[in-house]
């Protein structure tokens, strides 16, 4: 049988091929402590499985969902909205819950992208961006986030003519793999660049209640215009432990809004109604979780960044985000480092290549990881002989 063009250029999605290196090491006997995947290892809080509990006992929810989400739970997400960024929304027109943002980030292309097209895509960057747009039929243009801009993508160094076939542009605040963080100006200044090109701009932004220090994230769509021209892609998952659940929003633009709800009509059935009463009372129910969570996730901040350093990386503590991003020693590529560490220490790290070529030379480590375990794998890099 012959497979369509577009599988046969997709390269393996990143974790799956570290989760095949663990079972394979775990099949030898080792131990394997993984820094590996951003899944929040902390449960979901109890009020918000209570509402779960609750729904699964009415025979409404045991029914197929609608694809634009309950009025309630789109109610819900524009008042969240409102109280945390003093944005209001039409909750009819400018909200749309997704199964997960990804499922969002994936479909977007979808309604933007037509063959030739191109994508403003950060590097490194989250891979759904760019394989979004492959499937669509558009092409990547990298933007590179470099140390030496903290991070951040340099607009005044993208070509006018890539501007001007550009059809939408990614960003990603506070950063995955990264972990930078932007501000109210850098927003602005996306917004007058989108504006010059006649540019959509998808924001993804579910690390903005994961954040240490006092640092408080900004929505993009608190910059001034930015409604005018984009959408924000935000996830339960991070803020309230929830990756398993499988429920997201984006919020913004209402012609886009439509158009992804359209999209999603025609590829998926909704969100079970059961877990959108469950996002109901995470957003509506007591916020407290999400400090108390960030405190577990600072402490193993620090511990972590500390460890490195003592090994000779070089990493900046991150002010926001699940992830620690470390230059690997001279004289190793990411995937090089990471192979040592799996096969001197049994740890994993997600090599920095994965996010793309400006990835580089970085290794990602999760903070998302028992603190048993944790110790245990920051004990064995703190012993090693081969840090440097």
């Amino acid at each position: 049988m012959e497979l369509a063009e577009r599988i046969r250029k997709l390269p393996p999605y990143l974790f799956v091929e570290i989760s095949r290196r663990i079972a394979e090491k775990r099949a030898q006997g080792v131990d394997i402590v993984t820094f590996g995947i951003g899944d929040p290892d902390l449960p979901t809080p109890k009020h918000i499985l209570a509402a779960l509990k609750e729904a699964a006992d009415v025979p409404a929810n045991h029914r197929y969902p609608e694809s634009e989400g309950l009025p309630e739970l789109r109610q819900s997400i524009a008042g969240w909205y409102e109280r945390r960024f003093g944005l209001a929304f039409d909750a009819n027109k400018e909200v749309l819950p997704l199964i997960g943002s990804k499922e969002g980030i994936g479909h977007m292309a979808l309604c933007l992208i037509d063959p030739g097209d191109v994508a403003l895509v950060p590097d490194p960057g989250y891979p759904v961006y760019s394989i979004g747009t492959m499937f669509a039929g558009g092409e990547s243009y990298l933007l590179p986030l470099t140390e030496e801009n903290d991070f951040l993508v340099d607009f005044g160094a993208i070509p006018a003519d890539v501007a001007r076939r550009a059809k939408v542009l990614w960003l990603n605040y506070p950063n995955n793999p990264t972990g930078a963080v932007a501000d109210i100006g850098f927003f602005e200044e996306a917004v007058a660049f989108a504006k010059k090109y006649d540019i959509v701009i998808c924001h993804d932004g579910p690390y903005s209640e994961v954040a240490f220090d006092g640092y408080k994230p900004v929505s993009f769509l608190q910059a001034k215009g930015a409604r005018d021209v984009g959408v924000e892609f935000h996830s339960f998952s991070k803020s309230y432990n929830m990756t398993g659940w499988r429920i997201g929003m984006a919020v913004g633009n209402p012609t886009l809004i439509d158009a992804l709800m359209r999209v999603k009509s025609n590829l998926d059935s909704g969100i079970p109604q059961a877990i959108q009463r469950m996002a109901i009372a995470a957003v509506e129910g007591p916020q407290d979780t999400i400090g108390e969570h960030n405190a577990v996730y600072q402490r193993r901040r620090d511990r972590v960044v500390s460890v490195l350093q003592g090994m000779g990386l070089r990493v900046r503590p991150p002010k926001a985000s699940l992830y620690v991003w470390a230059r690997t020693p001279e004289g190793y590529t990411s995937a090089q480092y990471a192979t040592r560490l799996l096969d001197d220490l049994g740890i994993v790290v997600t090599p920095g290549a994965g996010y793309g070529e400006h990835g580089e030379h970085y290794i990602r480590l999760s903070l998302t990881i028992a603190d048993d375990r944790m110790e245990e794998g920051l004990r064995r890099m703190e012993g090693w002989a081969g840090a440097k």
